[in-house]
């Protein structure tokens, strides 16, 4: 989230798109509520179901699976057309007066530098021209027919609303009452926040829907806005820390990146990590990346990282391109080139797509270890299950050792919320049997390690007998002093250059990372959570809920990555000199003549005057947000409508004539799995997975009382659908792809019905996902031996929400 929890209730309109708040996250659903009654706000779900959210919406719309960038697309070509935009916000916030490269292109649904052969593009064409003084060219008159604003009208023109709905098959009269009533938003002060879920990120584009919604909200001016941004609602209660802390295959701890094999030099690496400002006065955060890379390796380390040897920096791993995502380690697997997968807390073969390839990958290993308090489905993939499973067990190598763990209410620690709240958490019960810590046995098996490599000797030992472990119990180190290490201390006095005064003695927990050098004076595990455990202590403990300022900040409860800061890109909350957009009602930060102040942490150089034309959005060296992505996404620098990869009507309706943009054509996807992909003659229906209120994943089918709540596996079919079908309600149904079958009983329902797209009647069915074969709920599917092995092009999340299947009665 750019915003949290709490501050969702300062919102004059809610847009729920792809999520359903009120029923997978009905505790933070509370806000929306408070919302609409103190703050009269109005909300907008746009959804292929009538949700629980939908029920208690002013506005819904229906969409068909898989068109979200269409319909945002539409909507911003509809705010440029009728001039429903935040004009001095965008002029001054955004990159609309940046000047594009010349060579710059896009024809026919493709942009300039593709290469088909290796599905990805070459992005050097998309970027700012660049002056002679090496900042970026910007026109701020907005005439230069290169400058963003006018190829962004360009690109969106084509987004009709005829056309749009015709794609999405949501009805026109009822797109056009959503897009009128969200521009009423562009209106200074007056503020949408947008909350989406997995219905976005779950898609072969899902990370350019999200890109969508935020070119939206930066339009409106509703990024750094009390009640606005772009709030994803996480799935799990510490899956935000888990990106946080560096546990994708590309990242380290605090979003910093793994450089890629051709990245030898350690100089370039941290140059590329970090730029130069590319407008004069901007500040461009990450220019402060060594400081942070060091004091990581120093805590990694210790001693051991020197300025010598580059802060041990050649001990990384260097990445191929593309890299070793989980579908490329799964598709591996599959060929038989991978000897042994280490599991810990996941349950892949009930989370990867396309179960029978997964189930197969498994079963060539030589070994598998998992970590999980319960029986997964993956720690007894080689069980024969009867229909529930496709593997042939006598063929299996695989030798697995299941290591029963606390789960994290049998240990202390945190949990990082959607909003990035920091939440101390303390033991509340025992164990049972021999469960153990990850910790303790994640430490068990480094020693173990480290002892062979020391004895034995190996290819390559000094990541691992490099390793710094200065833990008062080396066996299994105490969450406060992993908590600690994360914050970072001072590894010698720490003096302030301007002035000479002592900031931190050594051996001092340390107040932030602002205090973070590349010298190798500091050591932190992990920046952005610098601050959150201080020489004053547990920082992620504290429980004042105080709000003096009615605005939801309580910026004394838990602690916010980062700086206990609880809005990002506060400061665009304020005009160019510094006055709230809205000082009657959404006052957040604001110049008070010789310093930024306010109710939250300024995000934001404090003492820098609104005349000296730094802009908010620092993390980025424009020092404005970019609704031209520059060289970020694996696509293009502008979202574009590509059709799922199984879509019901065959041809990509922006782009009729191209069939290398039917789909993402810079989409993770493996030739092998092409194969796979269904047609609509034979699969003719659109079909999407979610989540229930009643059962939380594939985790609380182990809990009896989930289980009687809702008992049986259902798919959700519209009248239309089971009346061409002849399904009865309560009838048990085969629902099949290209790739599997599942069975269930039908819930024949109001809530879903067919969509008039490209011409065509479509028909959508909804699947829940959390039946599987181990717990002890009533046996059911896994829903993912349906969907098709293929990921999104940025971030390898896999295409969930939108593939096709038939419907049979069982």
């Amino acid at each position: 989230m750019t915003n949290h929890w709490t501050d969702i209730k300062n919102a004059d309109l809610v847009l729920i798109m792809g999520g359903n708040a009120a029923e997978a996250h009905p505790c933070g659903f509370k806000w929306v509520t408070e919302a609409k009654a103190h703050n009269k706000a109005r909300l907008v779900v746009v959804d292929p179901r009538f949700t629980r959210s939908a029920s208690v919406a002013d506005l819904y719309a229906p969409i068909r699976t898989g068109t979200d960038i269409a319909f945002l697309g539409g909507l911003i070509n509809y705010l440029l057309e009728n001039d429903k935009i935040q004009h001095e916000y965008v002029r001054n916030y955004t990159d609309v007066s940046f000047v594009v490269r010349e060579d710059y292109a896009f024809e026919d649904g493709m942009f300039s530098g593709y290469n088909a052969e290796m599905r990805r593009y070459d992005k050097t064409s998309w970027g700012y021209e660049i002056g002679e003084d090496g900042y970026a060219v910007v026109d701020p008159t907005l005439s230069h027919p290169r400058c963003v604003f006018n190829l962004l009208k360009k690109h969106y023109s084509r987004y009709t609303p005829d056309l749009v709905s015709s794609i999405c098959g949501t009805p026109k009269a009822q797109m056009l009452q959503v897009w009128e009533t969200i521009a009423e938003c562009s209106a200074p002060g007056k503020v949408m926040t947008i909350m989406y879920a997995l219905g976005w990120t779950q898609h072969s584009v899902g990370s350019q829907m999200i890109r969508t919604g935020a070119m939206l909200q930066l339009l409106l001016g509703n990024i750094g806005m009390p009640g606005g941004g772009m709030n994803a609602l996480r799935g799990h209660s510490n899956i935000q820390g888990l990106t946080d802390l560096g546990l994708l295959s590309n990242l380290l701890p605090g979003y910093l990146s793994l450089a890629l094999d051709a990245e030898q030099d350690y100089a370039a690496y941290i140059a590329r990590r970090a730029p130069k400002p590319l407008r004069p006065g901007q500040l461009s955060y990450w220019q402060n990346y060594e400081k942070f890379h060091v004091s990581l390796m120093k805590a990694w380390y210790g001693k051991n990282a020197t300025a010598e040897n580059n802060w041990g920096f050649d001990w990384l791993p260097k990445l191929d391109v593309p890299g070793y995502d989980v579908l490329k380690v799964f598709d591996m697997m599959y060929e038989g080139k991978v000897n042994g997968y280490f599991c810990q807390g996941f349950n892949p073969i009930a989370s990867f797509p396309d179960k029978a390839k997964v189930s197969a990958a498994l079963a060539k290993l030589k070994y598998l270890v998992i970590m999980d308090p319960l029986a997964t489905e993956t720690s007894e993939f080689w069980r024969n299950a009867g229909e529930f499973n496709d593997v042939d067990t006598a063929s299996i190598q695989t030798e697995v050792f299941r290591l029963p763990t606390t789960c994290f209410a049998e240990e202390d620690g945190s949990l990082v919320n959607s909003g990035r709240w920091l939440q101390w958490h303390w033991k509340g019960a025992e164990p049972p049997g021999q469960a153990r810590t990850d910790i303790a046995i994640m430490a068990g098996l480094f020693h173990r390690l480290r002892q062979a490599y020391a004895t034995e000797g190996g290819a390559f030992p000094d990541p691992i007998l490099n390793l710094d472990w200065p833990y008062l119990k080396p066996d299994e180190p105490g969450p406060d002093e992993i908590a600690r290490e994360f914050n970072g201390k001072a590894l010698e006095d720490l003096y302030d250059p301007a002035t000479g005064a002592l900031q931190a003695k050594a051996g001092e927990q340390l107040s932030g990372f602002g205090l973070l050098r590349a010298d190798g004076s500091t050591a932190s595990g992990c920046w952005i959570f610098c601050g959150s455990w201080t020489a004053q202590g547990n920082q992620m403990a504290r429980r004042d809920n105080a709000d003096p300022y009615a605005m939801g900040q309580t910026l004394g409860w838990a602690w916010s990555w980062p700086a206990n800061r609880r809005i990002l890109y506060n400061r665009a909350s304020a005009d160019p000199s510094g006055k709230p957009w809205d000082v009657e009602k959404k006052r957040l930060v604001w110049w008070n003549g010789k310093a930024w102040g306010g109710t939250d942490v300024p995000d934001f150089k404090a003492d820098s005057s609104p005349a000296e034309g730094m802009n908010p959005f620092i993390m980025n060296p424009e020092g404005v947000a970019r609704l031209f992505a520059v060289d970020k996404m694996a696509e293009g620098p502008f979202p574009e409508h590509y059709e799922p990869f199984e879509t019901p009507i065959g041809r990509n309706p922006m782009h009729p004539d191209n069939a290398l943009a039917i789909s993402n054509p810079a989409a993770r996807v493996f030739k092998g799995d092409m194969a796979m992909l269904g047609k609509a003659d034979a699969f003719p229906y659109a079909a999407t997975t979610y989540r229930l209120t009643e059962h939380f994943h594939f985790w609380t089918k182990h809990c009896r009382l989930n289980a009687i709540t809702q008992p049986e596996q259902f798919v959700e079919i519209g009248e239309a659908l089971a009346r061409e079908l002849g399904i009865a309600a309560g009838e048990r149904v085969k629902v099949s792809s290209n790739r599997g079958y599942i069975k269930a009983v039908a819930v024949v329902t109001k809530r879903i019905k067919p969509l008039t797209v490209d011409g065509k009647t479509v028909h959508q069915i909804g699947i829940p996902l959390h039946w599987g074969f181990a717990g002890v709920a009533r046996n059911g599917y896994l829903t993912n031996t349906l969907t098709p092995f293929v990921g999104d092009g940025n971030t390898q999340t896999p295409e969930f929400k939108s593939f096709l299947v038939n419907v049979e009665k069982a």
